[in-house]
């Protein structure tokens, strides 16, 4: 591979493993030095490897790089040589002459630093912002493209969330059994939404952000491999992702457009990831837990099956009956209207969807537009008009003009 292809797909791969680690090593409150010695390292590449050539095994010559720096650092530096130097061969006496790099460190690392970023006393948004910075390798920019916003406000939310977790001297652990449990539905809220950041995508020219969704799966089978993170829910966080990401191949043409369910070329929908959800659904339910998780892991489970059948419709509304009596949202009570038409009719499905008034939604008007189409063109062109004015990405303002030609 050309070092041009090499270096961008390794920063990606990379860069997020060495900055745990180091920040692990050196303290929450360094992780701007962990950061700074992983962005060196791979500076350091770019400006030798066009002249030197590839090495045999650029990752592991990143991890050598990235090792002396840290250590030329932790000489140099005498607040990290007073502070941190002590502090680091009182926890890890062993890592005195070496930085551990294995792959069992790398994944404690993450899993341990995803419960931090994930602590309470920092807002979700953050949380989900640190967990795209510093456990998935994203750019400022790539964070404001995924939250709709400036590179300043990311900047500023990112630097206010490090502070609070300075300030509130949080250790880069994995809690103990019970704080375990009072931390854990935070870090799978942030998995799942990290995952529908990717899965619904706002950025301006994409629908669909395939690099996002396959993080939150990664940093989540993380938790599953871990014994004391293997949890029901865990489980079926994971089906649920599997089954929405099984139709990433059929969800958008050549154009980057979104295709809508009904549209989709089943053929196209990944078995294998189909099957792995089903396991996990299967890991999912052992024991008495039932989460919003599990609820819509099987919603989506029905959506792989694509005949259009009354049994199939019916289930899925009653799942989401039940997915807003324990865990209400707007969203999941628009799409249980969506199910509601299946099952009852366009007309009734309708007078239900007009009760929510989610009017600064424009998946909401999108919806009526197409309950509205065999009842009612000029209220399905208005509707339809509506959401075209509200869609925040080019592509999806093709898809509803497409709608609006069929008129």
């Amino acid at each position: 591979m050309n070092h041009s292809l090499l270096i961008p797909h390794l920063f990606r791969t990379e860069f997020r493993k060495i900055t745990a680690v180091l920040t692990r090593l050196f303290g929450i409150a360094h992780i701007e030095t962990a950061e700074d010695i992983a962005s060196d390292t791979f500076l350091l590449a770019f400006e030798t490897w066009p002249y030197k050539g590839i090495p045999e095994n650029p990752t592991a010559w990143l991890y050598t790089v990235a090792k002396n720096k840290a250590k030329n650092l932790l000489h140099r530096n005498e607040i990290l040589r007073k502070k941190i130097v002590p502090q680091i061969k009182r926890q890890s006496p062993e890592m005195e002459g070496d930085i551990d790099l294995s792959e069992k460190n790398i994944s404690d690392s993450q899993l341990q630093m995803l419960f931090t970023i994930c602590h309470p006393s920092i807002p979700v948004e953050s949380q989900v912002g640190l967990a795209l910075k510093i456990l998935c390798g994203f750019g400022i920019g790539e964070i404001a493209d995924a939250f709709l916003t400036s590179k300043e406000t990311i900047n500023k939310r990112l630097y206010r969330a490090k502070e609070k977790l300075r300030e509130e001297n949080i250790r880069i652990e994995l809690p103990g059994i019970t704080e375990i449990e009072q931390r854990l539905d935070a870090v799978l809220t942030t998995l799942y939404l990290l995952f529908s950041e990717g899965y619904y995508s706002e950025s301006s020219n994409e629908v669909l952000r395939e690099d996002l969704c396959s993080e939150a799966m990664r940093l989540t089978l993380q938790l599953i491999e871990n014994e004391r993170t293997n949890q029901p829910k865990v489980n079926a966080l994971m089906a649920l992702m599997c089954f929405q990401s099984s139709r990433f191949g059929a969800r958008k043409n050549e154009h980057g457009e979104l295709i809508l369910y009904q549209d989709q070329d089943e053929s196209l929908w990944n078995r294998d990831l189909i099957a792995k959800g089903a396991y996990y659904l299967k890991e999912g339910s052992k024991g008495n837990q039932l989460s919003s998780y599990h609820l819509e892991a099987v919603i989506a489970y029905w959506h792989t099956k694509k005949e259009d059948s009354p049994e199939k419709w019916k289930n899925i509304l009653q799942l989401y009956n039940r997915l807003l009596q324990i865990n209400y949202s707007p969203v999941a009570a628009l799409n249980r209207t969506y199910a509601l038409s299946k099952v009852y009719g366009n007309e009734k499905a309708i007078v239900e969807a007009e009760k929510l008034r989610l009017t600064n939604n424009h998946f909401y008007f999108l919806l009526l537009g197409e309950l509205y189409k065999d009842i009612d063109s000029k209220k399905s062109k208005e509707h339809f008009l509506q959401a075209w004015e509200m869609a925040k990405t080019e592509t999806e303002k093709k898809s509803i003009e497409m709608n609006l030609l069929m008129q």
